[in-house]
C-alpha cells in the first residue's frame, strides 16, 4: 500500500489494480458534473476535525473545495495519470491509486464521498466486482457515526427515455462492462435502501437529482417529492440542448413525471446519504441538518423549505408562487384552437406588464393562478426600463420560437415564420407591433442575457415523426383532392369533345343545306320582296 513509482509525486501511493495508461478525467463526458447544489450539500457534511475520503473521479471544483475545507482529506482513484495530476495540484493530499476492493485504510473515515458511483472504482486488470460487493467494500471505510454520500444512476431515469443514444454504450473505452448486466444493481429507491442497509448503513436522506445525469442542478429529497410540488419548481427541471440526440421533448416527459408523482422513481440519478450507526439501539434516524432540497437557478442557489424557498447563503425565505406555467396554458389552448383563451390571456399579460410586471419574464418563467402573474425566478432587470409593448413583443417572440420549434399545433397558417406569428400574437393581445418593435425586442433579449437559443435546437425524433405524419396527412388530402379534380376535369373534357363533335356535324349539315337549289332560289326570290317593301314605305312616307 505504501509502494510508489519514481515518477509519481511523493503523496501518491499505488495499492494495486491501478490503470497506468487510462484517465477518467481526460473526457468528463461520462463523469457527472456536480454543480453548486451538490457542492453546498457536501460543505454541510464536512466534519471540522475528521477524516474525509473521495472515492472515484469528481469535478475539479468539488475536489478542490473538499481539500481546502477538510482537515484530513484523501482521494482514491483507479487512474494513475489522474492520481499524479491530483497529487501535483495538492502536494499535501494523500492520493491512493488502485482498485477499491484492495484498498485497506489504516483508519476509517468520518465522511466518504462517492458521488460518481461505484462503476469507476474497479479496474480492467481484474474482473469487475458486483455492485453490492463494491458497496460492501466502500461501507467498510465508513467510521462508526460517519457518513457515506453515494451517487447511483437510474437505469430507468426520465433522461433515458429522452436520449436516442444508448445510455450504457456512450462510446467511451470505460464502458467494457455495462452495469445493466449486474443483478445486484439497484432497480429503484427501495432497492438502494436495502443495499445500503445490508452493508450496515442507515439511510438518512435520499435525493433525486434533476434534470439529467450529466449536470444535475437540483436535489429533491423523497420527503419533498412525496407532496405535490408547485409548477414553479418542477417546470424548469428539464434538460435540453448540447450535443444530444433527443427522442422526445424533455419538458413534456419531465412534467408528466412530476404530475404523476414519479419524481423519485424516474429520477436520472439518486444521491443517497447513509450513516454507520455508532450504537444500533440508541441511534437516531432523523436527517438533522440535511435540507429538503437544493435548486440552482442561474447564478443563484435556493434551499427548499416546508414553507417555500430560501435563497442561499443568507437570503430571506419566500413562498413559491402558485399557478400554472403560462406557456403550458397557451400551448394547450393552441392545440384546441381556442383563440379566445389565447386572446384573453395575452391581454391580461399585456396589462400586467403595463402595471409594472417583471420585464425579464417569459412564458416559460411565469405562472398564472387565474388572477395574477408571478415570475418563477426573477432575473436582473435591464439598465433602462423598456417600453411595455417591446417587453410583450419579446415575450411573445420567444413563445413563437418555442411553439414552432417544438412542433406544437396552433390555429394560425403553418407557413408563418416566428416573426410573423409574433406580430399576430401582439395584435391578439390588443397591442399591435411592427418590425421595428420586434428588432427592439431582440435587442432586449440579448441585453437580458437570455437569447432565444431554442431557435438553434433541432426538433426531437418524436417531433419529426409527428411533423412527418401531419405532412403525410396533408399530402394524402391534397392528392385526394387532385384526384377528384382530375376526374371532374376528365369528365368535362369528354363533354367538351362531344359538344365540339356535335357542333361540327351541325355546321356540316348547314353548309350542305346552303348548297342546295331550293335554298339558293329562296334566297333570290326573297330579295325582290324586300325591294318592293322599301319602295312602298318611301312612297307612303
Amino acid at each position: 500500500m505504501n509502494t510508489r513509482t519514481s515518477e509519481a509525486p511523493e503523496n501518491v501511493r499505488l495499492i494495486g489494480g491501478e490503470m497506468l495508461l487510462w484517465s477518467d478525467m481526460s473526457t468528463m463526458g461520462g463523469v457527472t458534473d456536480w454543480r453548486v447544489a451538490a457542492l453546498d450539500l457536501v460543505r454541510r457534511m464536512i466534519p471540522e476535525s475528521g477524516r474525509v475520503l473521495l472515492v472515484g473521479p469528481h469535478p475539479q471544483l468539488l475536489v478542490d473545495d473538499v481539500v481546502e475545507r477538510a482537515s484530513d482529506p484523501a482521494v482514491l482513484l483507479r487512474s494513475y495519470p489522474d492520481a499524479c495530476a491530483l497529487g501535483e495540484r495538492h502536494p499535501g493530499l494523500a492520493v491512493f491509486c488502485g482498485r477499491l476492493e484492495v484498498f485497506e485504510a489504516e483508519q476509517p473515515y468520518d465522511l466518504v464521498l462517492a458521488l460518481d458511483g461505484l462503476l469507476r472504482t474497479h479496474s480492467a486488470e481484474a474482473p469487475a466486482a458486483a455492485w453490492i460487493e463494491s458497496l460492501d467494500a466502500l461501507a467498510a471505510l465508513v467510521a462508526y457515526g460517519g457518513r457515506l454520500v453515494l451517487g447511483v444512476r437510474n437505469d430507468l431515469g426520465v433522461d433515458r427515455f429522452q436520449e436516442a443514444r444508448p445510455a450504457d454504450r456512450e462510446g467511451g473505452d470505460d464502458q467494457w462492462a455495462p452495469h445493466g448486466f449486474d443483478p445486484s444493481y439497484p432497480s429503484g429507491p427501495q432497492a438502494l435502501d436495502r443495499g445500503l442497509e445490508s452493508a450496515g448503513l442507515s439511510v438518512r436522506r435520499c435525493y433525486a437529482a434533476y434534470p439529467g445525469r450529466q449536470a444535475p442542478r437540483a436535489l429533491l429529497s423523497r420527503e419533498a417529492l412525496a407532496r405535490e410540488l408547485p409548477d414553479a419548481i418542477t417546470f424548469p427541471l428539464s434538460a435540453r440542448g448540447g450535443d444530444r440526440m433527443l427522442v422526445a421533448d424533455p419538458l413534456r416527459l419531465t412534467r408528466l413525471v412530476f404530475r404523476h408523482r414519479l419524481g423519485e422513481q424516474l429520477a436520472p440519478l439518486w444521491l443517497a446519504i447513509a450513516t454507520r450507526p455508532p450504537h444500533e439501539a440508541a441511534y437516531d434516524t432523523a436527517p438533522d441538518d440535511l435540507p429538503l432540497g437544493l435548486i440552482e437557478e442561474g447564478a443563484s442557489l435556493y434551499e427548499l423549505t416546508p414553507a417555500g424557498v430560501k435563497r442561499l447563503p443568507d437570503g430571506d425565505e419566500r413562498p413559491v408562487p402558485a399557478g400554472r406555467v403560462v406557456e403550458e396554458i397557451l400551448v394547450e389552448a393552441c392545440a384546441r384552437e381556442d383563440v379566445r383563451t389565447v386572446r384573453e390571456l395575452l391581454g391580461e399579460l399585456a396589462a400586467w406588464l403595463e402595471a409594472g410586471g417583471d420585464v425579464s419574464a417569459a412564458t416559460d418563467s411565469l405562472v398564472y393562478d387565474g388572477e395574477r402573474f408571478a415570475a418563477i425566478g426573477p432575473a436582473a432587470p435591464p439598465a433602462t426600463t423598456p417600453d411595455p409593448r417591446v417587453v410583450l413583443c419579446r415575450i411573445l417572440w420567444r413563445f413563437a420560437v418555442r411553439l414552432q420549434m417544438a412542433g406544437h399545433h396552433h390555429p394560425w397558417p403553418w407557413p408563418l415564420e416566428a416573426d410573423q406569428l409574433t406580430l399576430t400574437l401582439c395584435g391578439m393581445a390588443g397591442r399591435p407591433c411592427d418590425p421595428g418593435d420586434l428588432d427592439l425586442a431582440r435587442k432586449l433579449d440579448a441585453e437580458l442575457g437570455q437569447p432565444a437559443e431554442l431557435a438553434e435546437q433541432p426538433p426531437t425524433y418524436r417531433d419529426l415523426l409527428s411533423s412527418r405524419d401531419r405532412l403525410a396527412d396533408q399530402l394524402t388530402a391534397a392528392l385526394a383532392r387532385i384526384s377528384r379534380l382530375e376526374t371532374k376535369l376528365s369528365y368535362r373534357e369528354r363533354e367538351l369533345v362531344r359538344a365540339k363533335s356535335k357542333l361540327r356535324r351541325i355546321q356540316r349539315k348547314a353548309a350542305a343545306y346552303r348548297r342546295t337549289l331550293g335554298y339558293r332560289l329562296s334566297r333570290r326570290l326573297a330579295r325582290p320582296g324586300k325591294v318592293a317593301r322599301r319602295v312602298i314605305r318611301l312612297l307612303s312616307g
